[in-house]
């Protein structure tokens, strides 16, 4: 069984295969009652937005068999949310990440240590 902490890396695992940027988890666990961890990375181009969105949702429903409850968003938006439950995966333009700071409205969460699991 997948605990909501395995979940969350293995998106951000899934976002760093397809070179997301500045991937952060955010454990919100006794602070929200919306989820119980945020993933948080950055594209650069329309495209490379499409991308991370596309590859999470197939590495996860590939290894983990889940698929995300609720999407929102579309990449001409700059701004896309892969709603798993207990996890959300925001994946965001960059200028979009800078004006709207999630990393800082969830100050309180402890961000946890990413380490990718590099594939040769």
């Amino acid at each position: 069984m997948t605990t909501s902490i395995d979940l969350a890396k293995a998106c951000a695992q899934a976002a760093y295969n397809i070179q997301a940027e500045d991937i952060k988890v955010i454990d919100l666990r006794g602070i929200s009652t919306l989820t119980d961890f945020l993933v948080v990375c950055s594209g650069s181009s329309m495209p490379h937005l499409k991308a991370i969105m596309r590859d999470i949702e197939v590495e996860i429903a590939d290894i983990r068999d889940e698929r995300p409850h609720y999407s929102e968003g579309k990449a001409d938006s700059r701004w896309v949310v892969l709603d798993y439950i207990d996890v959300m995966v925001h994946i965001m333009h960059e200028e979009m990440r800078e004006i709207y700071n999630l990393e800082g409205l969830w100050g309180d969460g402890k961000e946890l240590e990413f380490e990718p699991e590099i594939k040769s």
